[in-house]
């Protein structure tokens, strides 16, 4: 516990380091703490993207090991990796990013329900139609259109999270 507060208070420092000195930028504390809690977002969605590669290589060796459904074991393989690296997210963003807060309650199944939602929203829906535009519409490549899928997913994610699925109700 100690060793988590450790690695996001240095991450907060080398930020605020590099925001205030650096680019002499000046933030109000309400600015300061929602650009701190996207940054965490952020790493917790990196970590997220290592997580679900590794469960995808584990479910698709062990399906190739055991020869099962073989037509389909990368899309098994990728559909269990999806599943799991977004419980893994809903996790890692309840304990870090979208803290509860002091006399508000949270619905731990609305909210993880919410998270799949979301997930599926953006990283679904919405990637699966920025792509086809950035690929069929303006002829980008292929190879490009996904990263520019991250720099409006990532944002709309972070808002649908945090004014949506982990959105907490005052207690009575």
């Amino acid at each position: 516990m100690k060793s988590e507060k450790n690695i996001w208070n240095l991450i907060e420092s080398c930020l605020h380091y590099f925001l205030y000195n650096v680019l002499r930028l000046k933030l109000s504390p309400l600015q300061w703490n929602g650009l701190i809690q996207f940054v965490k977002f952020g790493l917790v969605g990196l970590s997220n993207t290592i997580i679900s590669y590794i469960i995808y290589l584990i479910v698709f060796s062990l399906m190739q090991t055991l020869n099962l459904f073989s037509d389909f074991d990368y899309l098994i393989a990728q559909v269990i990796s999806y599943m799991l690296s977004i419980l893994w997210s809903f996790y890692l963003n309840n304990k870090y990013v979208f803290k509860q807060q002091e006399n508000h309650k949270r619905n731990i199944i609305r909210a993880l329900l919410k998270t799949y939602i979301s997930y599926s929203f953006t990283g679904i829906f919405l990637n699966s139609l920025l792509s086809i535009f950035w690929v069929e519409i303006l002829q980008l490549s292929k190879v490009i259109a996904p990263c520019i899928n991250l720099l409006i997913s990532i944002p709309i994610n972070f808002i649908i999270n945090k004014f949506w699925a982990f959105r907490d109700s005052k207690k009575e």
